[in-house]
């Protein structure tokens, strides 16, 4: 973070100072919610949640180096007491925005979002020094605690914004205001919370109206609902995808013998060829994304094609790939699933499984609300239709629609199977697998896969999944 006094600190959250002997000593450390991050100089946010309250740790984390406490009530160490800490944290993010001299790149989607985010962060830093979002920390807290790292040498901060419903977003732009703004994708995520698509469109929508007339608005020409958003912005729009229309494009794509896309990345100053280290074709999107943004902010197809064929996965549990001593290949994108993201890391497996036997571990993708079951069902109907050796299907209901779905579709035998909870699935792989295989496992995060990617990880054949 910038230095900040704690008496300017004060001033911008409208707080009031406790047991401060000198309101000049500055907060150099990062800004933090989780004691076990303090370091020197921190200020540490203290949050009251379900189970922890974070003013409990006051005294240890000045103990630890922070300088202060930024709480709701006085702590018996150096704190700063204000009415609202997440509105006090969001002020201050947006009083550091402000003084930065970094341009902002905001994006959102229903899927891709963290992968995207991490190529574009990864393309911009061989430009300059750039801050983003770590993993998916996405929200009304996250959010400011990722700008409030930023420091006076950051030139580009990169920002995922969630949305769980109208107006998040547009709360999160309020934060910090982008000069760029990327709308990937409207899919099904969340869709049983938002109730439709078109009411999804509308909540990523707020991305592209908080932009500036001088700011660039980067929408998917490949997406009808985001190429409409153009009509919802003052700012330039680019455009980037597959389509001949597309201000940035991808020309010839193919995927390697081993799963990875490749392709030419056309922009308007130039066209160079691309081959990603990542996994699956749904990957061109987000690399054309990350292009897009990149190009508007100054850089050849050149750099960013070198940029983006050196990328890699940073955040984990996202088509991560690991071969086992004995040859046995196992995906693991456990993080999250939703329906576009289900087809994207099936296709991915089959293109990865050419001439091997491919396993699907496949779990409930939630908040689907009444679309549930169909999206369930359709999972386990395309998982046959790319011919995947085996479908299992783990946990409950969902997961038993998702076995019924591959049945239907002509799965018989023991081509698919519906087990209870991941240990049940671990015993059944460990007691099948066999040199070759690609095994890919994926579901919501609420699931806890990676429990079963771990254990087959694991050096040991035996011994139980580990405990969420």
């Amino acid at each position: 973070m910038i230095a900040l006094s704690l008496a300017e600190i004060a001033a911008v959250v409208g707080g009031q100072t406790h047991d401060i002997p000198d309101p000049s000593v500055q907060v150099t450390g990062p800004v933090v919610r989780d004691s076990r991050e303090v370091e020197s100089g921190s200020l540490f946010v203290a949050f009251v949640g379900e189970r922890v309250d974070g003013h409990d740790f006051a005294e240890a984390v000045v103990e630890a180096g922070a300088v202060a406490v930024l709480g709701s009530r006085p702590v018996g160490v150096p704190a700063i007491v204000v009415a609202d800490v997440q509105a006090a944290l969001g002020a201050l993010a947006r009083h550091v925005v402000e003084r930065l001299g970094a341009t902002l790149v905001a994006l959102t989607g229903s899927a891709g979002k963290t992968s995207t985010k991490d190529l574009i962060a990864q393309v911009l830093r061989t430009k300059a020094p750039t801050v983003f979002t770590p993993g998916s920390l996405n929200n009304e807290i996250g959010l400011p605690l990722t700008a409030l790292s930023a420091t006076e040498e950051t030139r580009f901060l990169v920002l995922e914004m969630g949305a769980r419903g109208i107006g998040h977003i547009s709360y999160l732009a309020g934060l910090t205001p982008p000069k760029v703004g990327l709308v990937l994708n409207v899919g099904t995520a969340h869709i049983g919370e938002f109730g439709g698509r078109e009411q999804i469109a509308q909540a990523k929508g707020e991305l592209v109206e908080s932009l500036p007339e001088d700011g660039a608005a980067i929408l998917n020409a490949d997406d009808p609902l985001v190429r409409a958003m153009a009509s919802r912005t003052k700012a330039r729009v680019i455009l980037f995808g597959e389509s001949d229309e597309a201000d940035v494009r991808a020309e010839n794509v193919r995927l390697t013998d081993s799963g990875q896309p490749a392709f030419s990345l056309r922009t308007p100053s130039g066209c160079s060829d691309v081959t990603m280290r990542l996994y699956g074709e749904h990957h061109v999107s987000n690399a054309l994304a990350a292009a897009a943004v990149a190009h508007e902010l100054g850089m050849s197809a050149d750099e960013i094609a070198r940029a983006l064929s050196e990328a890699d996965s940073l955040s984990r549990w996202r088509m991560e790939v690991t071969e086992r001593p004995d040859g046995v290949t196992v995906v693991n994108d456990a993080y999250n699933a939703n329906p576009e993201s289900m087809r994207a890391a099936l296709r991915a497996l089959a293109a990865m499984g050419r001439g091997r036997r491919t396993w699907a571990v496949l779990g409930q993708m939630a908040e689907l609300g009444d679309e549930a079951l169909a999206e369930h069902d359709a999972v386990g109907r395309l998982a046959v239709r790319l011919n995947v050796s085996k479908l299992v299907a783990v946990g409950g209901r969902e997961a038993s629609w998702l076995q019924l779905g591959a049945y239907n579709e002509g799965s018989w035998g023991e081509e698919s199977v519906h087990v209870s909870d991941a240990q049940a699935a671990v015993d059944l792989l460990r007691s099948e697998l066999r040199p070759g295989d690609v095994v890919l496992v994926k579901a919501s995060r609420s699931v806890g896969l990676e429990r079963v990617a771990q254990a087959l990880l694991d050096s040991g054949l035996e011994g139980e999944v580990a405990a969420r």
